[in-house]
């Protein structure tokens, strides 16, 4: 397969996964509080890892030449900014319904290329402007802005894109000197367990019998949105640039708006829909 391709397939398949994950993650706050949840997905999700890199790349690690020093302070960077754009992003589901977090975390649509052109002075085709714009306009349809909670709840949506759209491009730049996927999806999920276990302790008081009550939730995020998701975007990034990927991996907010219809039962009425398929198209 086209390598080309097999990325895209990747971003695909991982906006369905971070898509779907919405409605557990909502669901997972039934008996313990966002940190809880977080310090679970990352556990699990490391986890998951933990084999594939023990099996796959950690042997072709010991055999490369690598600046230890370099590749660790990425991975701990990617890990903060996981940790923070997580946290952002499940509290904001306590104040705004699974379509609007999904539509305002994909805002790293806009983010992402405006980094790499004014930062970076990378190129950006023409094509990916236009697409922005329709992302943009797809999401304020999708969105519900006449409450003020759900508003605030948007505004850390909003924030989460933020860390988004820096943690997509520093995962394309580790993946220039440090090629190894996943090694980087499995230790940020790792980096991440640790940076969130500290607003745990201090916000929440978790008990084993709560977090037995969303084990399902947990263990659904972490397997396949922090897990195998992760894994899958790095994959992406190998071959596609920032820009563009962020494009498709804007796909996670249909499929969040679609899931939250199918099970919760989230209004999608033709305004949505409508803002559904503009994002659609600039995808396309």
């Amino acid at each position: 397969m086209n390598k080309n391709i097999f990325s895209l397939v990747c971003a695909v398949v991982t906006s369905i996964l971070w898509g779907s994950a919405f409605v557990a993650q909502d669901m997972g706050m039934d008996f313990i509080g966002p940190h809880t949840f977080n310090v679970g997905r990352f556990l699990v999700g490391f986890l998951t890892l933990l084999p594939f890199f023990l099996f796959f790349e950690l042997k072709k690690i010991k055999k490369k030449k690598i600046d230890s020093k370099k590749v660790f302070s990425y991975l701990i960077l990617l890990g903060f900014i996981l940790g923070v754009g997580q946290a952002l992003q499940q509290i904001s589901l306590m104040y705004t319904d699974v379509a609007n977090t999904g539509v305002f975390t994909v805002m790293y649509v806009l983010i992402v290329p405006f980094i790499s052109y004014f930062i970076f002075s990378k190129k950006i085709h023409w094509s990916v402007w236009p697409a922005i714009a329709s992302c943009v306009i797809g999401g304020i349809l999708l969105s519900e802005l006449k409450n003020i909670s759900v508003r605030y709840g948007d505004m850390l949506g909003i924030l989460s894109a933020f860390c988004w759209a820096i943690h997509i491009i520093c995962i394309s730049k580790t993946i220039n000197f440090f090629n190894f996927p996943v090694a980087i999806a499995m230790s940020q999920c790792f980096v991440a367990f640790l940076f969130t276990i500290l607003p745990m302790v201090i916000y929440e008081d978790p008990s084993f019998g709560n977090i037995l009550k969303d084990s399902y939730e947990i263990i659904y995020v972490g397997v396949l949105s922090s897990g195998l998701a992760f894994l899958l975007q790095t994959y992406t990034l190998q071959n596609l640039t920032p820009a563009p990927a962020a494009i498709v991996f804007s796909l996670e907010g249909v499929f969040a708006a679609i899931f939250a219809w199918l099970i919760l039962g989230q209004l999608l009425n033709e305004i949505k829909i409508l803002g559904i398929f503009l994002i659609l198209f600039a995808v396309i």
